[in-house]
């Protein structure tokens, strides 16, 4: 294992766009990324087709006990890698997905090459994880309930911090529909959209909680036709974080009262929370296990979602952010630190011998 074969089976992954919900590409990319497993730790991936593209998956073989668990989908569209192409200069690497999450897959993989047993060991890495893991889902449940531990390789934490706890996360699109009339002539027979959004707006932002980390954001909004039209109809998307069950419920519950405010409108919400909250508790073992492994590392709860949500809400260990450690996530200023690829592999290696009890 060597910092420059991590480095060009990067950039063989890199080099292969892989935007989310783009069928082609991430067909290429799971290929791809099957390609490398079976090279760096032999046997058989195969591709598990879904209606979000192919997903990945790995066995060492004998009874799970472990899942390595990563995506291969993007967030940056096809054309991304022309305007930002790999490189490697000044100790980091640049370019679409180095760091979330492409570089952990890589020393995910070369850390487990380092083991000459990888009985229990399984790999799944899904194509949908950056619109929401809808198909992946069931499947990421069955295997981290099948394996019992799992360890996700999401870019760390700010400083190389490993992910202890996550916010639950998800979004809402209120939908409202009025009636259009001319907003000259007849205004009163109208019913104006953009009215009712801003009344529902209000409502909605009324259920923020920051003090018990509870973020209710409205984030997009659309209405109208022309600027003598009264708008028949309205859009309002809404990013919510929770931390905790009661507050998702609290929350569901109130998006679910919306109602109109105006006489004659329509409001219909969708959507939810569709990544429960991370508790701690579900990395507190694990986490023990990497602290030893590497002394100082801190461990960090953090807003952003991630398929560990979804292990640790169905009862499995849980420990996340294993892996590149750099920045940018979803940025043009995307990097990853070579310094720590080494380190972080290594993690990898100690962190299944300890869980097998080797």
């Amino acid at each position: 294992m060597t910092v420059d074969a991590m480095i060009e089976d990067l950039r063989t992954l890199v080099e292969i766009e892989s935007p989310s919900g783009d069928l082609e590409a991430l067909t290429v990319s799971a290929q791809a990324v099957a390609a490398l497993v079976e090279t760096r730790l032999g046997g058989t991936a195969s591709l598990v087709e879904s209606a979000a593209g192919p997903h990945v998956r790995w066995s060492g073989g004998g009874e799970p006990r472990i899942l390595i668990l990563g995506h291969h989908d993007t967030v940056f569209p096809i054309g991304t890698l022309a305007r930002r192409p790999f490189a490697v200069s000044d100790g980091r690497v640049t370019g679409p997905g180095v760091f979330d999450m492409l570089g952990g897959l890589v020393q995910a993989i070369h850390g487990l090459a380092a083991l000459e047993d990888l009985t229990g060991v399984e790999i799944l890495v899904t194509a949908d994880e950056e619109t929401g893991s809808h198909e992946s889902r069931a499947l990421i449940e069955e295997r981290a309930r099948a394996c019992g531990s799992v360890l996700v390789f999401e870019g760390a934490a700010d400083g190389g911090g490993l992910k202890i706890g996550r916010k639950g996360c998800g979004t809402f699109e209120v939908v409202i529909t009025g009636r259009a009339s001319h907003a000259g002539l007849e205004p009163e027979a109208g019913i104006n959209a953009l009215t009712e959004a801003a009344h529902q707006v209000l409502a909605i932002v009324a259920l923020d909680r920051p003090e018990v980390g509870t973020s209710v954001t409205p984030t997009v909004a659309s209405a109208g036709t022309a600027s003598n039209v009264v708008p028949a109809s309205a859009t309002v998307v809404v990013d919510v974080r929770v931390e905790s069950a009661a507050e998702k419920e609290r929350v569901e519950a109130g998006f679910a009262a919306l109602t109109p405010r105006l006489d004659g409108a329509e409001v219909v919400v969708r959507g939810g929370i569709h990544r429960p909250p991370m508790p701690e508790s579900a990395a507190a073992d694990l986490f023990a296990v990497a602290e030893r492994l590497l002394p100082g590392v801190a461990g960090v709860a953090v807003g952003g979602g991630s398929d560990g949500n979804l292990t640790a809400a169905v009862g499995v260990p849980t420990l996340d952010g294993l892996g590149a450690v750099g920045g940018g996530a979803h940025a043009d200023h995307e990097y990853l630190l070579v310094g720590s690829m080494m380190e972080r592999a290594n993690l990898v290696t100690g962190l299944v011998a300890a869980i097998r009890g080797d």
